[in-house]
Formats: structure tokens, C-alpha cells, sequence
């Protein structure tokens, strides 16, 4: 099927079309209202080495740079780590943090730690989020040596949702409500056996047409 023809018999079936994608956007907004919304809370924190408390030094070579920068992200992946999960939920009463995400990223080219958490409740998410900080500070320090890890904000309790973004689920269920539509159109001609015109009687028989009948009213 050529580009056109499917112009064509979509624009035939343009009713059936808009129907099911107005009906899949519909169902997709129905869905995205009732979803709940979710808050991010969001702390940054600053590794302390061990070699930054040397005063008889002050020049940083490129090779401090670079395990400083190394360290950084070994404190990030010890952030994620099932054992300072537990310390967390335990700290917080909680049986685990299945409810919230958590989200951690570090610069390439500073020793600053981005943590974010998500959650239903927006108290929970930034209680979460510094009660990580206070904890990774402590098995950062007895695993890595670290100095310290230090907090530059600290998480607040948002008072704005970040999520979910109702207005793109609706417009992807559009879209999908489209391309189903298309799928469901395109099938049936597929398997529509019928002869409809000369072209069809060619395509079938294998010789040229050389008339029509006209259609005639009945008397």
C-alpha cells in the first residue's frame, strides 16, 4: 500500500479514526486524574577528603584533582547502596523505600553529590533525602576514610507536585489512540477480499479491462 492509498482510506474511515482517538485520549486523561502526584525533594552535598584538611599544602595537583573527582563518585554509588537503603528506612521507621525514587548524581568536574527523592508525600521525600546525607556521612567516613560528606542545601518538604506531566500522557495517548486507529484500518482493507473496482479485476484475473457496465436505476 502506497502512501497515497493510505491517505485515502483513512480519509474514507476519518469518522471511525477520530473516534478512537478521541476515546483513547479520553481513557488516558481519566487515568492521569486519578494518578497521584508526586513531590521531589532535592539536597546537595559536598566529600571532604582526608587530604583537604592538610594545611602544609596548598596547591592542588592534577592527580588530587582527578581522586578527588573518583571518590566524589564512589560516594555516590555508596549512597545507592542497599545498606545505607536500610539505615534510611530504619532511621525513619519505615519497613523499606520501595515508595520513593531516588535519583543521584555527580559532577565530572567537582565533589559536589545532587540527591533526589520522590515520593507521594512531600514531608516524606525531604525527610528521606536528609536523612541519606546524615547517613552517608557515617559509612562514607568508616568505609572510604572520608572526612566528611557535607551538606550545602538540605532538603525542603516541596510545595509544588513534579509529576506526573498529565498534559504529555494525554497527548501520547493521542497518539497512540492514532496509530491504532491507522493499524485497525489498514488490517481491515488488508483482509477485505472483496473485488471493488477494475483495478482489483486486473490485479485478480491478469488481463486488461475493455468496458464498464454502467449502473442502471431500476424501472
Amino acid at each position: 500500500m502506497t502512501l497515497f492509498e493510505l491517505f485515502g482510506l483513512l480519509r474514507k474511515h476519518l469518522g471511525f479514526v477520530i473516534a478512537v482517538s478521541i476515546a483513547c485520549t479520553a481513557v488516558t486523561a481519566v487515568v492521569c486524574y486519578f494518578l497521584p502526584n508526586k513531590y521531589t525533594a532535592t539536597t546537595t552535598m559536598y566529600v571532604l577528603s582526608k587530604s583537604n584538611g592538610d594545611t602544609a599544602s596548598n596547591v592542588a595537583t592534577q592527580s588530587d584533582l582527578s581522586a578527588g573527582q573518583m571518590l566524589t563518585n564512589d560516594v555516590a554509588a555508596i549512597v545507592k547502596s542497599d545498606r545505607v537503603k536500610k539505615d534510611v528506612a530504619s532511621q525513619l521507621g519505615l519497613e523499606s523505600l520501595a515508595d520513593y525514587k531516588l535519583n543521584v548524581t555527580s559532577s565530572t568536574t567537582t565533589r559536589v553529590i545532587t540527591l533526589s527523592v520522590t515520593g507521594t508525600d512531600p514531608s516524606g521525600s525531604a525527610a528521606v533525602a536528609n536523612a541519606f546525607v546524615r547517613d552517608v556521612s557515617l559509612v562514607a567516613q568508616d568505609v572510604m576514610g572520608v572526612e566528611s560528606v557535607n551538606v550545602i542545601d538540605s532538603a525542603v518538604a516541596p510545595e509544588e507536585p513534579s509529576g506526573p506531566n498529565r498534559i504529555l500522557y494525554t497527548l501520547v495517548g493521542l497518539v497512540g489512540g492514532l496509530l491504532l486507529a491507522i493499524m485497525i484500518v489498514s488490517l481491515g482493507d488488508a483482509m477485505d477480499t472483496r473485488v471493488k473496482d477494475s483495478v482489483d479485476v486486473e490485479k485478480l484475473l491478469g488481463v486488461p479491462v475493455i468496458g464498464h457496465f454502467p449502473s442502471l436505476e431500476r424501472m
